[in-house]
């Protein structure tokens, strides 16, 4: 971490800081609604502590689904410029590695204060939106609230309910009315993910590696296959974004968005449809590349997660720019959305905490925190910091696969090709999952989305390193 420019280490301000934070933080100028009584509940990670948003659903007499997201209000406990502020800048995000997470806030705040915990009393800002039977999004609005945690639900569980795989948690069993509740919620979040795919936003299998420990010795490393829930909550929190960047517009108020420019090798995504037997234009197009997705899961299925993993590989990282009211943003290709603000995670994320100090400001009527210069100097820095936390992250998973993989040098694999330059050329395997590399530099011939046979060669795990030869 401290090679890459982030700190692991919380100052000792900070760290008193927390330990005098009050259990009841002042509410602001406006007194927020009372909503403890909704039958609010968290879906996140089972072993989630940082719980940063919940859900609740309403039901309504012309098919309409009202649906509230409550955003933990952080700022309430962590001013601009306090010390616990400052640290937080300097990361921009929290680190989750298999061996250990780095908060990016102390964890009496992240898993307790500003977690919005079961059970507890705890201020928040309400994303409010009433879900169309089509998908539209009708009345929406963004306000200050008080609001009640009643389950704490983990996606799997959830998912698995959902799917009629499973039984109803535990948790929503003992609250009367929240599966009622929860069954509401997913058929919005359906109609909302329909109309956002019908809009051109792409569809795709993301399975994530797990590093699974016993103790202190990695188990295994699993597969995260594609979850009901966690689309839900995905779904949910894209509208909430969307509405939180209009109506920062809508106050005239410069803000942080996260964007996905065109895609970075879009040659080689045209190259790859062509190999399958599908033809995209030589312009970047989400709408033929979504129809091309779509397709592509209906006719084979089997290999969809593979075609999703390259062709997120080739479509580049997102980062954070400031959209000026009355400017054109360039959008979020991925999505097919031009109003995306991270607003969701300010337990995790800095953009998300310093959006919603300029919600709050917005609703207050006061002037911004933040000069239009100063938040140009946070995206860029925030896009740079998510980075270097992304490539920490993956060197120790890395480092964690290898201490898995040490035991099968000399075996072969089938794999599949994820990145291919001239910083070298890089292959994933199934069973495990697992990445490496295959040669230092580009091969010739051989290119993203390519399938082929791979002998382990070595590993070397201090430094998380992986590598493949072909047979």
């Amino acid at each position: 971490m401290r090679e890459r420019g982030l700190d692991p280490d919380f100052s000792a301000d900070a760290i008193a800081q927390a330990e005098r934070a009050a259990e009841t933080p002042p509410a602001g100028p406006a007194a927020p609604r009372d909503l403890r009584a909704l039958l609010w509940c968290s879906i996140d990670n089972d072993d989630s502590r940082d719980l940063d948003q919940l859900t609740v659903a309403e039901g309504m007499s012309d098919g309409h689904v009202k649906v509230r997201v409550a955003i933990a209000d952080v700022d309430a406990q962590v001013p601009h410029h306090s010390p616990i502020d400052e640290y937080a800048a300097v990361n921009t995000t929290s680190v989750y590695t298999p061996a250990v997470v780095f908060p990016m806030l102390p964890l009496r705040l992240s898993t307790d204060l500003t977690s919005l915990n079961p059970h507890e009393d705890r201020l928040a800002i309400v994303v409010e939106m009433t879900v169309a039977p089509g998908g539209a999004l009708r009345e929406t609005d963004v306000y200050g609230a008080m609001v009640r945690n009643h389950a704490k639900l983990a996606y799997h569980a959830v998912g698995a309910w959902l799917a009629g795989q499973g039984p109803l948690p535990a948790a929503a069993a003992s609250v009367p009315g929240l599966d009622t509740l929860l069954i509401l919620q997913d058929q919005a979040a359906q109609v909302l993910n329909s109309r956002r795919h019908e809009e051109g936003a792409l569809e795709f299998d993301r399975i994530e590696a797990n590093a699974e420990f016993q103790g202190d010795s990695l188990r295994e490393v699993r597969a995260e296959e594609p979850n009901r829930a966690k689309a839900l909550i995905e779904n949910f929190m894209i509208a909430a974004n969307g509405i939180t960047a209009r109506f920062l517009d809508a106050h005239q108020v410069p803000s942080i968005r996260r964007v996905v420019r065109q895609p970075r090798r879009w040659s080689r995504i045209v190259e790859i449809a062509r190999a399958a037997g599908d033809q995209l234009p030589a312009e970047p197009d989400a709408d033929a590349l979504a129809e091309f997705l779509r397709a592509s899961r209906r006719s084979r299925p089997d290999t969809f997660a593979d075609l999703s993993l390259s062709v997120i590989k080739l479509l580049g990282p997102g980062e954070y720019i400031v959209d000026r009211p009355g400017q054109d943003p360039p959008g979020h290709f991925g999505l097919a959305v031009k109003d995306y603000a991270h607003s969701t995670a300010p337990n995790r994320r800095y953009p998300d905490l310093v959006t919603q100090r300029l919600i709050k400001a917005a609703l207050a009527g006061t002037p911004s925190p933040y000069s239009t210069a100063t938040l140009d100097r946070l995206a860029a820095h925030c896009t740079v910091q998510e980075d270097a936390a992304n490539k920490v992250e993956r060197q120790v998973d890395k480092a964690a696969a290898a201490l898995l993989m040490a035991p099968r040098v000399g075996q072969l694999f089938d794999a599949i090709v994820t990145g291919a330059s001239t910083k070298g050329t890089f292959v994933r395997i199934s069973s495990p999952l697992v990445e490496g590399m295959l040669a230092h530099g580009a091969i010739p011939g051989v290119d993203v989305g390519d399938r082929l046979r791979v002998k382990l060669d070595r590993v070397e795990v201090e430094r998380g390193f992986i590598d493949f030869s072909r047979p």
